[in-house]
């Protein structure tokens, strides 16, 4: 059990694994994988309770998906930074040029 809800570990086909994401589509696990396999992590990946969805992981512990993000640790292929909104899914490419903590609306 982690120490607060914003670090989650948990047991994926027999391996213990630091949870990225839980009930996510199979095109945001193809997404997630790609971009976490880019930045050398090992990833699990399990059906979720619903046969739908899916919950991934990486099996360094010690990874947090929210550290990563606004640490600027992760890389996109083209050696931008991981911005939020390109973690979101909401922008194709990361402007990592923009502040890591987004612009407020």
């Amino acid at each position: 059990m982690a120490i607060n809800q914003n670090h989650l570990f948990e047991e994926l086909n027999g391996v213990k694994c630091a949870i990225v994401e839980k009930n996510v589509t199979a095109e945001r696990v193809e997404f997630l994988r790609s971009l976490l396999e880019f930045n050398k992590y090992t990833v699990v990946v399990v059906p979720s309770a619903t046969p739908e969805t899916f919950t991934i992981g990486v099996t360094d512990v010690m990874f947090n998906p929210v550290n990563a993000i606004f640490g600027r640790l992760l890389k996109t292929r083209e050696g931008h930074v991981v911005t939020l909104a390109y973690w979101q899914q909401k922008e194709k490419d990361s402007n990592d040029e923009a502040p890591y903590f987004g612009t407020i609306c």
